[in-house]
């Protein structure tokens, strides 16, 4: 038997699906890489997904309640983030962005993770996309 550590995806119940063939996130032992998220709804069966609102607020803080689910699902919390990797759309938007981020986070009793911040394009209509990395343990 092998000592390596099992790779497992981690999926939440009512995570979107991703758009091709990536795991929501993936654990092996006490790694746990979530794969960046947007801010869709919660799944609803037969429905296309559906961005939280038009706004930076309202996309921003349901991607990082997105990632927290996967982080859970994982057995992990915001705790055990180490690097959060955040994408935006618009220059523009930094600013707005780290008041939410900061809000969002004022509670941690650890040090935050460490953080890059970039600009991308993404699909029509979404304004942030948002992915982490936790050590469990």
């Amino acid at each position: 038997m092998s000592d390596k550590a099992v790779k497992t995806a981690v999926t939440p119940a009512n995570h979107v699906p991703p758009p091709a063939r990536f795991s929501a996130g993936v654990r092996k032992g006490n790694i746990l890489q979530v794969a960046g998220q947007v801010g869709f709804l919660p799944a609803e069966e037969g429905k296309p997904p559906t961005p939280a609102g038009p706004t930076l607020r309202a996309q921003t803080e349901q991607t990082l309640s997105n990632v927290k689910a996967v982080l859970e699902e994982g057995g992990a919390s915001w705790e055990d983030a180490v690097m959060i990797r955040v994408y935006l759309t618009d220059t523009a938007h930094f600013a707005e962005f780290n008041q939410i981020y900061d809000a969002y986070f004022a509670e941690l009793e650890q040090p935050p993770a460490a953080r890059t911040t970039v600009y991308v394009g993404l699909p029509a209509g979404l304004l942030v996309e948002i992915d982490c990395l936790a050590v469990l343990g």
